[in-house]
């Protein structure tokens, strides 16, 4: 649209200041003349009018003005709150009449961005005004109109200021859903991050009916690995704090769920799922040595050098029925406390290992009865041998016979041989990354003697002289056995030939012994990542290769594993929903928690105009429920004029232009003004010459 403008310009003959002089000193000459009374003092008033007229030099400037039109901008909030009630479709309706109302006016755009309020929902909530912001960024500030935000309210990067947002246009806030709504909610107001294994740790939630007075108690059960553990009645409104018990390492996820409620807006608020990391205190571990041999000093070096164990070492240097003259003071340091390891104290230990150990009658017989039943009951134990266990005072002449998973043939190889992984330790956790990636040969150094055995059971990862087992891992009950037949592991700890991980080895046993998650031969992992489910399955055999993963929603999708050759399948799929997430290979289930503790998105999520209020007061803005009040109206209003009133929003006249033409006109050519003023001067002469 195109119009005309006039206005006045002044073009000064002389400079200001000198037309400033010369008007102050004529100003005082008439004023004197008037105050004497003279005659012709006005006319001479007139004439030093025209003359400054003259000097001034006024034209008459004609404008050609283009008038932009204004822009209103709407931005209508698409996050996962505006899918309850009808919300969406009240959303569509507002943009619809804000559409049809804004064709009407000539001078006016509309232009409308739709935003999902950000990638991270649960931590952050709703992100509205980044996208207010990029959308701001190509609106000339003087053509806004107003700014239209078309959300239920629960926006959480309100600026604390219009100026931060860089507009003085009426901000209106068109909210969806009703803000008579009721919602109820469970909140973990503290959790831990680990916890010790054997011990419980305290959780503290908090049940709210919002919306509704705080009365009555709601019922909440609680879920670890997807398994029922408790159900209590919590008192709602008030924090509740309930013991839960850690009973494995690694990964352990609960759940804590609210019955719903009679009113609900959603049911996502109405669980919260969060994970505690199993540790375990330090470990108590007792070992045992027989006849002292150069391997003992490596065994107490690997054990003393890991602070997470507590050692306790027993050498044995004289059997009891041995007979000499040796003085009883310098037999040993302290006698062999017989009963309080293997009776009063056995199941304070962790783990218990037998180094070249010889039956010699030390222990009698019940108190290997005592062992097995430790075992069986989730104890652990590792037999080193040596040549001893070949003969009759072999510990599997005892009542270990019972949990050992191999036999002694009596032989003792002396030659040399280089241990190998066997195939499906290849697989096993324990001994699968003892060899580099993409090798399946070691190059480590060769050990010189081998106790032969004959298996019944258990896994043999590791073999020796003519493919004899070499190291064989065996569950037994609750517990788990290791057996190693030679005592020449610290051949590797020399660096003989190159040595070997001698360390990484007893590390992993010794780990595997204890039922650290992390080295369990049949395991299956879930953990959100990014986004992302990533799925791990441990197993010694490759049948199974697909998992079913069950949403929090309870959908169901099938995901193919990938197996890497180290007993590793890996895979893995978007995860974007909050919840807790079940994965199961027919055998085993893992479950894995997505999104915050306490999701921010749906903390509250009743429509509500309190978090925009401030920032809509401040611009002279308004509110309106459309879904409970209906449809506003729209008006065009001026620069000066109310921006809003009962059900009616404005959108301001910002009559900006740009200007496309400038013609100048004298309003009095010089020559003219020149014969008025002289003619003035001769009247005001003439007039006091009489």
């Amino acid at each position: 649209m195109i119009r005309d403008a006039y206005s006045i310009a002044l073009d000064p003959l002389l400079p200001w200041w000198l037309i400033a002089g010369l008007v102050f000193a004529f100003l005082l000459l008439v004023g004197y003349a008037l105050l004497r009374r003279a005659r012709g003092a006005f006319l001479r008033l007139l004439a030093g009018m025209a003359l400054t007229a003259i000097l001034l030099n006024p034209s008459l400037v004609e404008e050609q003005r283009a008038y932009q039109k204004d822009i209103a901008l709407a931005v209508v909030d698409r996050s996962p709150s505006q899918s309850l009630e009808n919300r969406a479709a009240d959303a569509d309706a507002t943009i619809a009449k804000l559409r049809e109302t804004t064709q009407k006016f000539e001078d006016l755009e509309l232009r409308v961005v739709e935003t999902n309020g950000g990638s991270d929902h649960a931590e952050k909530g709703t992100q509205l005004f980044d996208t207010v912001r990029e959308a701001l960024a190509d609106i000339p500030q003087k053509r806004l109109a107003g700014l239209v935000l078309v959300t239920d309210g629960q926006v959480h990067d309100v600026p604390a200021a219009a100026r931060e947002l860089g507009i003085t246009a009426p901000v209106h806030l068109a909210m969806t859903g009703d803000p008579n709504g009721k919602d109820r909610r469970i909140v973990v107001t503290q959790s831990p991050t680990f916890g010790l294994v054997g011990k419980s740790v305290d959780v503290t939630f908090q049940v709210d009916d919002l919306g509704s007075p705080a009365q009555g108690v709601a019922p909440v059960t609680i879920r670890r690995d997807g398994q029922q553990i408790a159900d209590i009645d919590a008192v709602i409104g008030k924090p509740q704090s309930v013991p839960l018990d850690i009973v494995h390492g690694g990964q352990t996820v609960f759940e804590i769920e609210v019955q719903k409620s009679g009113e609900e807006l959603t049911l996502a608020n109405n669980a919260a799922v969060f994970a505690v990391n199993g540790v375990r205190d330090r470990l108590k571990v007792l070992l045992i040595s027989g006849e002292p041999y150069p391997g003992e000093r490596t065994w107490r070096n690997l054990l003393k050098s890991d602070p997470s164990v507590e050692l306790i070492h027993f050498t044995i240097l004289r059997p009891p029925n041995k007979q000499d003259a040796t003085p009883i003071n310098e037999l040993a340091l302290i006698a062999f406390p017989v009963d309080e390891l293997f009776d009063i104290k056995l199941r304070e230990f962790d783990l218990i290992i037998f180094d070249r150990f010889q039956h010699l009658g030390i222990l009698p017989d019940e108190y290997f009865q005592h062992i097995v039943e430790y075992v069986k009951e989730g104890g652990a134990v590792f037999e080193s041998a040596g040549p001893s266990s070949a003969g009759q005072f072999s510990l599997y002449r005892t009542p270990l016979e019972q949990i050992f998973a191999a036999q002694p043939t009596g032989e003792i190889r002396t030659q040399g041989f280089q241990p190998q992984v066997t195939p499906v330790g290849l697989r096993h956790p324990v001994t699968a990354d003892l060899l580099p990636a993409g090798q399946d040969k070691p190059s480590w150094g060769r050990w010189f003697r081998e106790m032969p055995a004959s298996s019944s059971r258990g896994v043999t990862v590791m073999s020796g002289v003519d493919g004899l087992p070499l190291l064989i891992l065996d569950r037994v009950g609750k517990g788990r056995v290791a057996q190693l037949f030679s005592d020449q592991l610290w051949m590797w700890s020399k660096g003989f030939e190159g040595g070997g991980p001698h360390a990484e080895l007893i590390r992993r046993i010794g780990h595997w012994l204890m039922q650290e998650p992390d080295l369990e031969e049949e395991d299956l992992r879930a953990t959100v990542i990014d986004g992302r489910l990533e799925i791990r399955r441990q197993s010694l055999t490759t049948k199974n290769e697909e998992v079913t993963v069950t949403r929090p929603d309870g959908t169901t999708e099938t995901v193919k594993l990938r197996d890497d050759g180290r007993g590793r399948a890996t895979g893995s799929l978007a995860a974007a929903e909050q919840g807790l997430y079940k994965v199961a290979d027919g055998t085993r289930q893992a479950f894995a928690a997505s999104g915050a503790l306490n999701s921010k998105e749906w903390s509250d999520p009743r429509a509500s105009a309190a978090l925009l209020q401030p920032l809509v007061e401040e611009t002279a803005g308004g509110v309106q429920a459309v879904s409970v009040d209906g449809q506003p109206t729209w008006r065009r209003v001026p620069i000066d004029g109310a921006m809003a009133g009962s059900g009616w929003f404005g959108l301001r006249q910002n009559a900006d232009y740009t200007v496309t033409g400038v013609t100048n006109m004298p309003l009095l050519p010089a020559w003219v003004a020149l014969l008025l003023a002289l003619g003035l001067v001769l009247l005001a002469w003439r007039r006091e010459s009489k």
